[in-house]
């Protein structure tokens, strides 16, 4: 368990320590991020600050990882999750960089680069025994979704990293709002780990297999805490990186962080097997994406806006809340459904196999 505080503790200097000079970096080949004009007028004082900083957040997170971890298969394909993902947001980046627009990558392209990634996770889940249901917790049961299951893995890697990639229009509320998220799936993997070393503590257990998906105590223990150490190394470089995103902001994550924190978020769902809790730990994710869905489509059908403007924390700014006070409430809100999807994981965590 020390190996899991270490990760985040490297995690969170690495960030700190290193983020003047990346930034300084930045400045010097003059990676400022382009702001639309359709946005807050406000935003527009913002254009030219550095963006990319989600670089630091990858870096931050794997070097702690390398240093503490196993390498397991199932933590090696989130990092192949929120890397690939990363790698399509910093082409996002670039272009819009070099062309001097807010544009930049084509949807298709990205769509692609998703589906890309959903296969390759899907073939880590195969060759792990990854099982196909799903569990449901408020009616305690198993659903077998068989091949629509690798749909439901597509499904979560496109939402999860488009939805962080929309709350991050705000100075600290995507990187606030995935240390939450991060927090909570650190908590259940160290569960996870604790209830695995119990079992195997009793004689005779050590290499059999326990719970409804019949998985080997010793292997799963090992990969349990890789994934522990992952999570906490996600979360101390997202308390890193928020030493300088936060208001006013030194630096932009851009899409490259934000598509990686999505794409992390999509691969911890599907390698806890708490698919259908990522939207209580990703609460404001889903809500800031569930506004511009609400808002298209109403204005599409009725031709009217539900919201002054989507997504929903532009909303509240052109109701004069301030950026502070809307990232902070959007924080508390975030807390409150990560803490009822860990209660929810918590009781009955041995069925999440």
């Amino acid at each position: 368990m020390t190996s899991v505080l270490a990760s985040g503790v490297v995690a969170i200097l690495i960030s700190i320590f290193a983020g003047p000079r990346f930034i300084a970096l930045l400045r010097r080949y003059k990676v400022g991020q382009r702001i639309r004009d359709e946005g807050p007028v406000g935003h527009q004082t913002k254009s030219g600050t550095p963006t990319m900083g989600g670089l630091l957040i990858i870096l931050a997170t794997l070097v702690p990882y390398a240093i503490f971890s196993s390498y397991g298969a199932r933590s090696l394909a989130v990092i192949g999750a929120m890397v690939g993902c990363g790698l399509i947001g910093f082409l996002d980046d670039y272009l819009s960089v070099i062309r001097r627009r807010s544009l930049g990558l084509q949807g298709r392209w990205k769509l692609l680069g998703q589906v890309l990634i959903s296969v390759g996770i899907c073939f880590v889940a195969v060759r792990e025994g990854i099982s196909t249901s799903v569990f449901l917790p408020l009616v305690d049961t198993h659903l077998d979704l068989g091949p629509a299951w690798y749909v439901l893995v597509f499904l979560i890697v496109v939402g999860a990293s488009n939805a962080v990639n929309l709350t991050d229009g705000l100075d600290g509320l995507a990187a606030g709002t995935s240390t939450i998220a991060m927090l909570a799936f650190t908590s259940m993997c160290v569960i996870g780990f604790q209830v695995g070393q119990r079992a195997l503590s009793v004689p005779g257990v050590d290499g059999g297999t326990i719970g409804p998906g019949l998985f080997d105590v010793q292997s799963q223990t090992s990969e349990t805490l890789d994934l522990a150490i992952l999570a906490a190394a996600l979360l101390g470089a997202c308390v890193g990186f928020l030493w300088f995103n936060s208001y006013p902001a030194e630096v932009f994550m851009g899409d490259t962080g934000s598509l990686a924190l999505g794409g992390a978020l999509a691969g911890f769902a599907i390698f806890t097997k708490t698919e259908l809790l990522l939207p209580l730990i990703g609460g404001i994710f889903v809500a800031e994406a569930g506004s511009v869905i609400i808002q298209v489509i109403s204005f599409r059908r009725f031709g009217r806006r539900v919201f002054l403007m989507a997504p929903v924390h532009h909303h509240f700014e052109m109701k004069a809340w301030s950026e502070t006070k809307i990232m902070f409430r959007f924080l508390i809100v975030a807390s409150i459904f990560a803490s009822i999807a860990f209660v929810l994981y918590y009781v009955r965590f041995d069925q999440y196999v």
